[in-house]
């Protein structure tokens, strides 16, 4: 009779400590998992960027806001398209806030610039917030001002309803860490260095840490 006490009692203390483990193990498990759309000039250099930030768990380059169907990298670098240069990030909201996303957004880019982004120019490269709802253009919305009333300027970046989002071509994807060779001005390179010779001869860095300074959240790890 006592050892068939104890076996009830053994198994008892395993199920309480199984459930406990589960009980405090599932909120973990369950992420609150958002996406959002935002245009920053260049998307390989956005995506280079916000893959790095803790809660992004993915970053896909693709275009926006225009009304050609099927878009292409050749038809939107052309213009006429309406299309923007976008990605479309995916996070974590229980890591990082919406919120937190476009302070670090606005801070790595030129929101002031309304004809492109740096050495890009033209519709294509302008700078976007593409909002879902009223909650999250209320968010972006005090986002924006808080931007500009640190910069002490005009940011001009408007903040977009939602729009169907066209991912890029595979070649676009993750470009700043590809080990294809390409041909540059400075002869044949992997993607990676022929993105690192761009991006710094496109000034982008230079322009945000002018803009920013110590805000700006990506210029010295880029």
């Amino acid at each position: 009779m006592l050892t068939r006490l104890r076996m009830i009692k053994t198994a008892a203390l395993a199920f309480a400590i199984a459930a406990g483990f589960f009980i405090q193990t599932a909120p973990a498990d369950a992420r609150d998992i958002k996406t959002t759309v935002l245009a920053g000039g260049c998307f390989w250099c956005i995506e280079s960027d916000f893959e790095r930030v803790n809660g992004v768990t993915d970053v896909v380059s693709g275009y926006a806001g225009g009304s050609t169907a099927n878009p292409t990298y050749g038809t939107v670098s052309a213009g006429g398209t309406g299309h923007y240069e976008v990605v479309r990030i995916t996070y974590d909201a229980d890591v990082i806030s919406y919120r937190q996303l476009l302070d670090l957004f606005f801070r790595s880019v030129d929101p002031t610039d309304a004809g492109g982004q740096f050495c890009d120019r033209g519709d294509s490269y302008r700078t976007a917030v593409f909002v879902g709802n009223a909650t999250e253009k209320q968010i972006a919305t005090a986002a924006r001002a808080a931007a500009q009333s640190e910069l002490g300027q005009r940011i001009v970046t408007p903040i977009l309803d939602a729009a169907q989002f066209y991912e890029a071509e595979a070649v676009h994807q993750n470009y700043y860490r590809g080990t294809s060779i390409v041909l540059t001005r400075r002869g044949p390179k992997t993607q990676a260095d022929a993105y690192k010779f761009y991006r710094n001869a496109c000034g982008r860095d230079q322009r945000v840490r002018e803009l920013w300074g110590a805000a700006a959240p990506f210029v010295n790890h880029s």
